[in-house]
């Protein structure tokens, strides 16, 4: 679905395209457990959630983004990397999958609590969610489909973005529900979808 260059197989081997997608998983279920031996001893927190003020404990930028609330926060959060990150990691290289997915969590991580913390409602947030609507949204815009549509119209760049910001509005509102970060979600679709009209990921 995703376009990757001609002769470049990089990405594109069964067995490349499996990896970053495995390893995911991988560091998802080490997390996990590492979350609750951390528990035990009443570090979890400070190692794994990422919470105001940011630069207390500025690891959790990165940590939190493969760190989960519970099993089926767990289970939801593998499922849907495994459905929307496949088919990018097929055209893209280990390397950017990563970078891009950690990336992008990251960002939407602190969106959520920066937002948040500036209103005077910030709550601790850790997940993969914000990672993985970027990976949807660099699904809908970085396939050929989409491209060919894109081509054949003439639409100012202001323009494209306003309807990006609207399209990630209403799937942040329809997927939302009581307790989720709605902010880290909007953020990450909203760079995926801008990542994905780059063709950031394109060897």
């Amino acid at each position: 679905m995703l376009r990757s260059s001609p002769g470049d197989t990089r990405g594109s081997t069964s067995d490349s395209s499996a990896s970053p997608i495995l390893e995911t998983l991988v560091v998802f279920v080490l997390v996990f457990v590492a979350q609750f031996l951390t528990e035990l001893v009443g570090l979890m927190g400070m190692l794994f959630v990422l919470a105001p003020p940011v630069t207390t404990n500025p690891w959790t930028v990165v940590t939190s983004v493969y760190a989960h609330g519970g099993v089926g926060h767990l289970l939801s959060n593998s499922v849907a990397l495994v459905v929307f990150g496949w088919p990018i990691a097929r055209a893209t290289t280990r390397l950017r999958f990563h970078t891009f997915f950690v990336v992008t969590g990251a960002l939407a991580g602190l969106s959520q609590i920066l937002l948040t913390e500036a209103v005077g409602t910030a709550t601790p947030v850790l997940g993969a969610s914000g990672a993985v609507f970027a990976l949807f949204g660099y699904l809908l815009t970085g396939n050929r489909l989409t491209e060919t549509v894109a081509s054949r119209l003439t639409v100012h760049p202001w323009v494209t973005l306003i309807v990006f910001v609207v399209l990630a509005g209403l799937v942040t509102v329809a997927t939302g529900r009581p307790g989720v970060a709605l902010i880290a979600h909007f953020t990450g679709f909203l760079l995926g979808l801008v990542a994905g009209r780059a063709r950031l990921l394109q060897p």
